[in-house]
């Protein structure tokens, strides 16, 4: 039976699981990372439950799917129900503490934490107001800004980071003079290595843009769905030449190096405090990045780059060495908090996922399938992901689906949709997603929410006059819009 006791949570933003040193990347540096996934258990095949921001925290804290926390967009945030694995805790009489990114509808949130240090929450208490625009969807003149603003520097989102390491640093130098009578949780949330692609001097130096390579990657053509999605956001496009992008991924790396370097700071935090005999860590991400893989650029996808996440886990009791190949997700780690710090009696009914102790405790199993589902900017339907065992399908509502054979083609070159043979393979992964949900039901009810709130904000005209937003500020940052026209 697992020991009770403290558990830091370390999530990153827009983490592209291929990035890191014992992913076996040959450029991009993550000692730190790499010293905890030699030191724990990794989990190769984990996934977002949905690849953007909002939607994806939201099944993270509730153990539940999109489609049942209603969180389609990173316009209808988590606003505190259904409960979370922190309202459980706290509820309990253990210490849970969040510093940095949560992105939940605002600070008026309870969202479950005894403390929010440091909050980042949606943009000015209402989110990515253009993303609810489907039907037809907008030209997203805002993606202009990711080719722009690459390169060495300062921005405020490394100054935020640097904030949230000083703050989780003190935060457990305190607590290991501290002594509770039940284990505490500590969900520390960094935005590295989220764009703008500006990465620390002294992180920039490591990758010479010239020694960066480009992604050869593209299809003969893409899905419709996704040629919609990319003509919506047109990253690619923006960018004047491969120098550029070159300079973009070099960035890239050096953000993951900079986020690295904090999760150093954090765990030497804990060796010094001596809480490391006593505090399990888990790292995950809340969804991927494309970075410019077959020409594609920030989430939204059902790619690996996109849709997968890294994710481990380390400390006491936690095998060392060890890789899991059975499929987890976000919905995973609510069960997987209760246990660790001993409050697995108190789950809710109508959880998910399971722990990712018992997974990991488990031969791998190739029969246990994750969801992840897409509603958000850019599409114009529904998206959904089935991983189980060595393939994945991908579901676009109103359209042919994808498949594809991981562990034959790991590239996702070859859909294998289309082929005859495949047959009894696409309705397999059609019973098993209705199984789940309704996929064109749930596509109908996000619409439907999104246009009650696009009607409370005026109606589509009013919101592309508004324009949106590249990025959430950080908390005292002012919103900084970009015309819709």
């Amino acid at each position: 039976m697992l020991e009770a006791m403290n558990l830091v949570v370390i999530m990153d933003d827009e983490h592209n699981k291929k990035m890191l040193g014992h992913a076996g990347h040959p450029q991009v540096k993550t000692p730190h990372l790499d010293r905890l996934a030699a030191a724990g258990t990794v989990f190769s095949n984990a996934y977002s439950s949905s690849p953007i921001c909002v939607p994806a925290r939201a099944a993270f804290a509730t153990g539940r799917h999109v489609h049942e926390t209603g969180c389609w967009d990173n316009a209808i945030a988590y606003s505190g129900q259904p409960r979370s694995w922190a309202h459980v805790l706290r509820d309990a009489g253990h210490q849970v503490t969040s510093i940095g990114k949560l992105h939940y509808a605002s600070g008026e949130v309870d969202g479950g934490f005894s403390e929010q240090i440091i909050p980042m929450h949606i943009e000015a208490g209402v989110g990515d107001l253009y993303g609810l625009i489907r039907d037809p969807l907008p030209t997203r003149h805002q993606s202009a800004d990711l080719a722009r603003r690459i390169g060495p520097g300062e921005s405020s989102y490394t100054r935020y980071d640097r904030d949230i390491t000083a703050k989780t640093v003190q935060w457990l130098k305190a607590e290991g003079r501290a002594r509770r009578d039940k284990p505490w949780v500590l969900f520390t949330s960094f935005i590295a290595p989220h764009s703008p692609l500006i990465a620390p001097p002294e992180y920039f130096a490591l990758y010479p843009p010239a020694s960066v390579s480009l992604s050869t990657k593209k299809p003969a053509r893409y899905h419709p769905w996704i040629q919609a999605w990319n003509d919506c956001y047109g990253f690619d496009g923006y960018f004047e030449s491969d120098e550029q992008r070159r300079i973009a991924v070099a960035s890239y790396y050096g953000l993951c190096t900079f986020l690295d370097a904090n999760v150093g700071h954090i765990l030497k935090a804990l060796e010094d405090t001596g809480l490391n005999q006593r505090t399990r860590v888990v790292f995950l991400s809340d969804h991927g990045d494309n970075l410019g893989s077959r020409a594609l650029w920030g989430k939204s996808t059902m790619y690996e780059e996109s849709a997968g996440v890294p994710m481990m886990m380390a400390g006491p009791g936690i095998a060392a060495g060890r890789r899991v190949a059975t499929p987890v997700s976000h919905v995973d780690a609510y069960p997987t908090v209760l246990q660790a710090v001993g409050a697995q009696g108190a789950d809710a009914p109508g959880l998910r996922g399971q722990s990712l102790f018992d997974i990991a405790a488990a031969p791998d199993d190739a029969q246990r399938h994750v969801l992840s589902e897409y509603h958000a900017a850019g599409s114009l339907s529904a998206a959904y992901m089935l991983r189980q065992g060595r393939h994945k399908y991908i579901h676009y509502t109103g359209f042919e689906p994808e498949l594809f054979d991981l562990q034959a083609d790991p590239e996702e070159m070859n859909d294998l949709a289309p082929l005859a043979q495949s047959a009894p393979l696409r309705e397999h992964f059609q019973t098993l997603l209705h199984s789940i949900c309704d996929p064109q039901a749930t596509d109908a009810r996000a619409k439907a929410d999104q246009a009650q709130l696009i009607a409370r904000h005026g109606g589509p005209e009013a919101i592309l006059q508004r324009g949106g937003s590249s990025y959430t500020p950080i908390p005292g940052e002012a919103v900084q819009l970009m015309p819709g026209h």
